[in-house]
Protein backbone atom coordinates (compact mmCIF):
# COMPACT_ATOMS: atom_id res chain seq x y z
CA UNK A 1 0.00 0.00 0.00
CA UNK A 2 1.16 3.27 -0.85
CA UNK A 3 1.12 6.17 1.78
CA UNK A 4 1.05 10.34 0.33
CA UNK A 5 1.34 13.09 2.95
CA UNK A 6 0.10 16.47 1.62
CA UNK A 7 -3.08 14.58 0.16
CA UNK A 8 -5.19 17.57 0.48
CA UNK A 9 -2.52 20.11 -0.81
CA UNK A 10 -2.45 21.47 -4.43
CA UNK A 11 0.27 18.80 -5.49
CA UNK A 12 -0.83 15.93 -3.19
CA UNK A 13 -3.92 15.94 -5.18
CA UNK A 14 -2.56 15.67 -8.44
CA UNK A 15 -1.10 12.84 -7.43
CA UNK A 16 -3.60 11.15 -6.14
CA UNK A 17 -5.48 10.55 -9.22
CA UNK A 18 -2.83 9.50 -10.85
CA UNK A 19 -2.00 7.23 -8.31
CA UNK A 20 -5.50 5.90 -8.25
CA UNK A 21 -5.52 5.82 -11.83
CA UNK A 22 -2.51 3.07 -11.93
CA UNK A 23 -4.44 1.25 -9.90
CA UNK A 24 -2.33 1.36 -6.89
CA UNK A 25 -3.78 1.18 -3.01
CA UNK A 26 -3.82 4.89 -1.96
CA UNK A 27 -3.95 5.54 1.87
CA UNK A 28 -3.26 9.45 2.65
CA UNK A 29 -3.40 11.45 5.78
CA UNK A 30 -5.07 14.51 6.66
CA UNK A 31 -5.49 16.93 9.40
CA UNK A 32 -8.83 19.28 8.60
CA UNK A 33 -11.63 17.15 6.91
CA UNK A 34 -13.13 20.48 4.90
CA UNK A 35 -9.66 19.83 2.73
CA UNK A 36 -11.19 16.37 1.91
CA UNK A 37 -12.96 18.30 -0.87
CA UNK A 38 -10.82 19.79 -2.08
CA UNK A 39 -9.27 17.32 -3.33
CA UNK A 40 -12.91 16.23 -4.70
CA UNK A 41 -12.71 19.84 -6.33
CA UNK A 42 -9.41 19.17 -8.83
CA UNK A 43 -10.04 15.77 -9.35
CA UNK A 44 -13.59 17.41 -10.65
CA UNK A 45 -11.22 18.89 -13.18
CA UNK A 46 -9.99 15.71 -14.60
CA UNK A 47 -12.71 13.13 -14.82
CA UNK A 48 -16.72 13.06 -14.77
CA UNK A 49 -16.70 10.41 -11.70
CA UNK A 50 -14.59 12.56 -9.08
CA UNK A 51 -16.70 10.49 -6.24
CA UNK A 52 -16.11 7.34 -7.70
CA UNK A 53 -11.76 8.10 -7.92
CA UNK A 54 -12.42 9.64 -4.25
CA UNK A 55 -13.72 6.51 -3.07
CA UNK A 56 -11.00 4.29 -3.34
CA UNK A 57 -8.68 6.56 -1.44
CA UNK A 58 -8.28 5.28 2.46
CA UNK A 59 -8.40 8.46 4.66
CA UNK A 60 -6.34 8.37 7.67
CA UNK A 61 -6.69 11.78 10.41
CA UNK A 62 -2.99 11.88 11.16
CA UNK A 63 -0.16 14.59 12.08
CA UNK A 64 2.84 14.47 10.96
CA UNK A 65 4.48 15.39 14.43
CA UNK A 66 2.47 13.00 16.57
CA UNK A 67 4.36 10.17 16.53
CA UNK A 68 1.35 7.89 17.44
CA UNK A 69 -0.80 9.00 14.81
CA UNK A 70 1.71 8.51 12.01
CA UNK A 71 3.11 5.30 13.37
CA UNK A 72 -1.15 3.98 12.09
CA UNK A 73 -1.16 5.80 9.32
CA UNK A 74 2.25 3.62 8.36
CA UNK A 75 0.94 0.24 8.74
CA UNK A 76 1.25 -2.05 5.93
CA UNK A 77 3.00 0.53 3.77
CA UNK A 78 5.22 -0.08 1.17
CA UNK A 79 6.02 3.10 -0.44
CA UNK A 80 6.03 6.80 0.39
CA UNK A 81 5.60 9.86 -1.12
CA UNK A 82 6.03 12.85 1.19
CA UNK A 83 4.87 15.95 0.22
CA UNK A 84 3.07 16.97 3.35
CA UNK A 85 4.66 20.30 4.61
CA UNK A 86 4.10 23.90 5.23
CA UNK A 87 5.08 27.17 2.83
CA UNK A 88 4.72 30.03 4.04
CA UNK A 89 7.12 33.63 4.08
CA UNK A 90 5.26 35.30 6.99
CA UNK A 91 6.96 35.73 10.00
CA UNK A 92 3.97 34.19 12.60
CA UNK A 93 4.46 31.49 10.69
CA UNK A 94 8.03 30.78 10.53
CA UNK A 95 8.53 28.72 13.97
CA UNK A 96 5.56 26.25 13.28
CA UNK A 97 7.53 25.86 9.65
CA UNK A 98 10.56 24.74 10.84
CA UNK A 99 8.96 22.73 13.16
CA UNK A 100 6.50 20.42 10.82
CA UNK A 101 8.56 20.22 7.84
CA UNK A 102 11.91 19.06 9.77
CA UNK A 103 10.73 17.32 12.83
CA UNK A 104 7.87 15.87 10.67
CA UNK A 105 9.92 14.48 7.64
CA UNK A 106 12.24 12.86 10.61
CA UNK A 107 9.20 11.06 12.17
CA UNK A 108 8.17 9.72 8.91
CA UNK A 109 11.91 9.02 7.71
CA UNK A 110 12.87 7.10 11.27
CA UNK A 111 9.22 5.17 10.66
CA UNK A 112 9.71 4.01 7.40
CA UNK A 113 13.53 2.97 8.62
CA UNK A 114 11.55 0.93 11.25
CA UNK A 115 9.21 -0.23 9.39
CA UNK A 116 8.85 -2.29 5.48
CA UNK A 117 9.02 0.94 3.72
CA UNK A 118 10.49 -0.34 0.36
CA UNK A 119 10.50 2.95 -1.64
CA UNK A 120 10.36 6.34 -0.74
CA UNK A 121 9.96 9.84 -2.72
CA UNK A 122 10.47 13.25 -0.66
CA UNK A 123 9.11 16.28 -2.18
CA UNK A 124 11.46 18.96 -1.83
CA UNK A 125 12.00 22.58 -3.38
CA UNK A 126 14.36 24.27 -5.48
CA UNK A 127 14.68 26.45 -2.28
CA UNK A 128 17.03 24.28 -1.54
CA UNK A 129 19.81 24.55 -4.27
CA UNK A 130 22.55 26.93 -4.31
CA UNK A 131 22.16 29.65 -7.04
CA UNK A 132 24.63 28.94 -10.29
CA UNK A 133 27.47 31.73 -11.01
CA UNK A 134 27.16 33.77 -13.84
CA UNK A 135 23.36 33.83 -13.85
CA UNK A 136 23.88 30.23 -14.85
CA UNK A 137 21.12 27.89 -14.28
CA UNK A 138 21.65 25.60 -11.53
CA UNK A 139 21.27 22.03 -11.26
CA UNK A 140 21.35 19.13 -8.70
CA UNK A 141 25.14 19.86 -8.10
CA UNK A 142 24.47 23.54 -7.51
CA UNK A 143 25.10 22.89 -3.77
CA UNK A 144 23.51 25.16 -0.86
CA UNK A 145 25.17 27.99 0.15
CA UNK A 146 23.84 29.84 3.77
CA UNK A 147 22.74 33.76 2.83
CA UNK A 148 20.83 36.35 4.82
CA UNK A 149 18.61 36.08 1.07
CA UNK A 150 17.70 32.27 2.02
CA UNK A 151 14.21 32.32 3.26
CA UNK A 152 12.55 30.66 6.27
CA UNK A 153 10.87 28.18 4.16
CA UNK A 154 14.17 27.28 2.08
CA UNK A 155 15.58 26.43 5.35
CA UNK A 156 13.22 24.39 6.68
CA UNK A 157 13.33 22.46 3.17
CA UNK A 158 16.77 22.12 3.36
CA UNK A 159 16.44 20.99 6.58
CA UNK A 160 13.83 18.06 6.19
CA UNK A 161 16.09 17.17 3.13
CA UNK A 162 19.27 16.39 5.40
CA UNK A 163 16.85 13.83 7.34
CA UNK A 164 16.32 12.45 4.02
CA UNK A 165 19.90 11.84 3.21
CA UNK A 166 20.00 10.62 6.72
CA UNK A 167 17.68 7.91 6.23
CA UNK A 168 19.33 7.40 2.59
CA UNK A 169 22.92 6.57 4.55
CA UNK A 170 20.70 4.38 7.22
CA UNK A 171 19.75 2.08 4.45
CA UNK A 172 16.11 3.80 3.32
CA UNK A 173 15.86 3.61 -0.51
CA UNK A 174 14.38 7.22 -0.97
CA UNK A 175 14.54 9.80 -3.61
CA UNK A 176 14.46 13.54 -3.77
CA UNK A 177 12.51 15.56 -5.97
CA UNK A 178 13.13 19.28 -6.26
CA UNK A 179 10.30 21.06 -7.98
CA UNK A 180 10.14 24.78 -9.04
CA UNK A 181 6.73 26.69 -8.56
CA UNK A 182 3.99 24.75 -8.89
CA UNK A 183 1.25 25.86 -11.54
CA UNK A 184 -2.57 24.56 -11.19
CA UNK A 185 -5.97 24.52 -10.00
CA UNK A 186 -8.48 24.56 -7.57
CA UNK A 187 -6.03 26.28 -4.71
CA UNK A 188 -7.41 29.90 -5.17
CA UNK A 189 -7.10 31.29 -2.15
CA UNK A 190 -3.71 29.83 -0.94
CA UNK A 191 -1.45 27.96 -3.73
CA UNK A 192 -3.43 29.21 -6.88
CA UNK A 193 -3.66 32.45 -5.40
CA UNK A 194 -1.53 34.33 -8.09
CA UNK A 195 -4.05 33.71 -10.16
CA UNK A 196 -6.53 35.48 -7.90
CA UNK A 197 -4.57 38.32 -7.66
CA UNK A 198 -3.99 38.79 -11.46
CA UNK A 199 -7.73 38.68 -12.05
CA UNK A 200 -8.25 41.45 -9.24
CA UNK A 201 -6.17 43.58 -11.27
CA UNK A 202 -2.81 43.06 -10.07
CA UNK A 203 -0.87 46.43 -11.90
CA UNK A 204 2.78 45.78 -11.35
CA UNK A 205 5.79 42.98 -11.25
CA UNK A 206 8.93 43.39 -9.86
CA UNK A 207 12.36 41.97 -11.91
CA UNK A 208 13.03 38.31 -10.74
CA UNK A 209 12.92 34.88 -12.67
CA UNK A 210 12.15 31.42 -11.34
CA UNK A 211 11.28 28.22 -12.85
CA UNK A 212 7.51 26.85 -12.63
CA UNK A 213 6.32 23.57 -13.76
CA UNK A 214 3.02 22.50 -13.78
CA UNK A 215 1.61 19.86 -10.52
CA UNK A 216 0.93 17.42 -13.60
CA UNK A 217 4.72 16.94 -14.49
CA UNK A 218 5.60 17.18 -10.78
CA UNK A 219 3.47 13.61 -9.76
CA UNK A 220 4.33 11.57 -12.84
CA UNK A 221 7.95 12.39 -12.15
CA UNK A 222 7.67 10.88 -8.81
CA UNK A 223 6.01 7.95 -9.85
CA UNK A 224 8.52 7.86 -12.78
CA UNK A 225 11.45 8.43 -9.98
CA UNK A 226 10.01 5.78 -8.08
CA UNK A 227 9.38 3.42 -10.57
CA UNK A 228 12.57 3.51 -11.79
CA UNK A 229 13.92 3.00 -8.42
CA UNK A 230 16.68 6.42 -8.81
CA UNK A 231 17.54 5.78 -4.65
CA UNK A 232 20.34 8.00 -3.06
CA UNK A 233 19.43 10.77 -6.34
CA UNK A 234 17.93 14.19 -6.46
CA UNK A 235 15.92 15.92 -9.77
CA UNK A 236 15.30 19.38 -10.37
CA UNK A 237 11.67 19.05 -11.50
CA UNK A 238 11.03 22.62 -13.64
CA UNK A 239 9.52 23.27 -17.16
CA UNK A 240 11.16 26.46 -18.01
CA UNK A 241 11.93 30.19 -16.61
CA UNK A 242 9.74 32.90 -16.72
CA UNK A 243 10.17 36.58 -15.30
CA UNK A 244 7.45 37.59 -12.63
CA UNK A 245 6.70 40.24 -16.04
CA UNK A 246 6.19 37.08 -18.08
CA UNK A 247 4.07 35.40 -15.84
CA UNK A 248 1.91 37.71 -14.63
CA UNK A 249 1.15 38.79 -18.43
CA UNK A 250 0.38 35.59 -19.43
CA UNK A 251 -1.92 35.41 -16.58
CA UNK A 252 -3.64 38.46 -17.28
CA UNK A 253 -3.69 37.72 -21.27
CA UNK A 254 -5.68 34.21 -20.79
CA UNK A 255 -7.99 35.92 -17.68
CA UNK A 256 -8.94 38.75 -19.74
CA UNK A 257 -7.11 41.32 -17.86
CA UNK A 258 -5.10 44.08 -18.51
CA UNK A 259 -1.21 43.00 -18.43
CA UNK A 260 0.87 44.65 -15.56
CA UNK A 261 2.83 47.67 -16.95
CA UNK A 262 4.24 49.07 -13.29
CA UNK A 263 7.88 47.69 -13.18
CA UNK A 264 8.83 47.34 -9.30
CA UNK A 265 12.36 47.80 -8.69
CA UNK A 266 14.71 45.76 -5.45
CA UNK A 267 14.71 49.53 -3.80
CA UNK A 268 11.16 50.24 -4.31
CA UNK A 269 10.38 46.25 -3.06
CA UNK A 270 12.37 47.23 0.30
CA UNK A 271 10.07 50.35 0.73
CA UNK A 272 6.99 48.54 0.14
CA UNK A 273 7.58 45.61 2.42
CA UNK A 274 8.72 48.31 5.30
CA UNK A 275 5.71 50.25 5.06
CA UNK A 276 3.63 47.23 4.74
CA UNK A 277 4.93 46.07 8.01
CA UNK A 278 3.81 49.29 9.58
CA UNK A 279 0.39 49.12 8.33
CA UNK A 280 -0.31 45.64 9.44
CA UNK A 281 0.96 46.38 12.72
CA UNK A 282 -1.27 49.46 13.26
CA UNK A 283 -4.11 47.87 11.80
CA UNK A 284 -3.63 43.87 13.60
CA UNK A 285 -3.76 42.20 10.03
CA UNK A 286 -1.91 39.93 7.72
CA UNK A 287 0.83 42.04 5.67
CA UNK A 288 0.08 41.69 2.03
CA UNK A 289 4.22 41.78 1.09
CA UNK A 290 6.52 40.80 3.41
CA UNK A 291 10.41 41.12 3.63
CA UNK A 292 10.93 37.72 2.32
CA UNK A 293 8.48 37.90 -0.39
CA UNK A 294 10.10 41.09 -1.76
CA UNK A 295 13.50 39.71 -1.58
CA UNK A 296 11.95 36.41 -3.36
CA UNK A 297 10.32 38.05 -5.83
CA UNK A 298 13.39 40.63 -6.96
CA UNK A 299 16.03 37.89 -7.48
CA UNK A 300 16.97 36.03 -10.76
CA UNK A 301 16.86 32.03 -10.23
CA UNK A 302 16.85 29.79 -13.35
CA UNK A 303 17.02 25.47 -13.49
CA UNK A 304 17.80 23.09 -15.66
CA UNK A 305 15.79 19.95 -16.26
CA UNK A 306 18.10 18.34 -18.40
CA UNK A 307 19.09 15.54 -15.90
CA UNK A 308 15.06 14.12 -15.16
CA UNK A 309 14.57 14.78 -18.92
CA UNK A 310 17.52 12.00 -19.94
CA UNK A 311 17.42 9.91 -17.21
CA UNK A 312 13.88 9.42 -16.53
CA UNK A 313 12.38 10.89 -19.91
CA UNK A 314 9.66 13.12 -18.35
CA UNK A 315 8.64 15.52 -20.68
CA UNK A 316 7.28 18.59 -19.22
CA UNK A 317 4.16 20.96 -20.01
CA UNK A 318 5.27 24.10 -20.82
CA UNK A 319 4.19 26.84 -18.63
CA UNK A 320 2.13 28.92 -21.32
CA UNK A 321 -0.17 25.96 -21.30
CA UNK A 322 -0.18 25.20 -18.09
CA UNK A 323 -1.31 29.13 -17.26
CA UNK A 324 -3.92 28.89 -20.19
CA UNK A 325 -5.81 25.86 -18.83
CA UNK A 326 -5.37 27.23 -15.10
CA UNK A 327 -6.97 29.95 -16.23
CA UNK A 328 -9.65 28.50 -17.74
CA UNK A 329 -10.74 26.55 -14.62
CA UNK A 330 -10.66 29.31 -12.47
CA UNK A 331 -12.72 31.65 -14.90
CA UNK A 332 -15.27 28.20 -14.58
CA UNK A 333 -15.31 28.46 -11.41
CA UNK A 334 -15.88 32.11 -10.73
CA UNK A 335 -18.91 31.84 -13.47
CA UNK A 336 -20.32 28.87 -11.33
CA UNK A 337 -19.82 30.65 -8.14
CA UNK A 338 -21.80 34.00 -9.21
CA UNK A 339 -24.46 31.51 -10.79
CA UNK A 340 -24.73 30.11 -7.24
CA UNK A 341 -24.21 33.74 -5.13
CA UNK A 342 -21.09 32.36 -3.79
CA UNK A 343 -17.97 34.92 -4.57
CA UNK A 344 -15.09 33.32 -2.33
CA UNK A 345 -12.79 33.09 -5.13
CA UNK A 346 -12.54 37.18 -6.06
Amino acid sequence: MVLVTGGTGLLGSHLLIDLIRSEKHVRAIYRNPLKKEMVKKVFSYYTDRPDNIFSYIEWVKADLLDFSSMEKAMEGISEVFHAGAIVSFYPKDHQQMMKVNIEGTANLINLALAGDVEKFCYVSSVATLGRAENDGESNEDTFWVPSKKNSVYSQSKYGAEREVWRGIAEGLKAVIVNPSVILGPGFWNDNSGLFRLVYNGLNYYTRGVNGYVDARDVSRAMIAVMDQQAFGERFIVSADNLSYQQLFTLMAHYLDRPAPTVDVSPFLTRIAWRVEAVRSFLTRSKPEITREMATTTSQVYTYTNKKIRERIGVKFIMPEESIRETCRFFLNDLSQEAGSGSGSIG
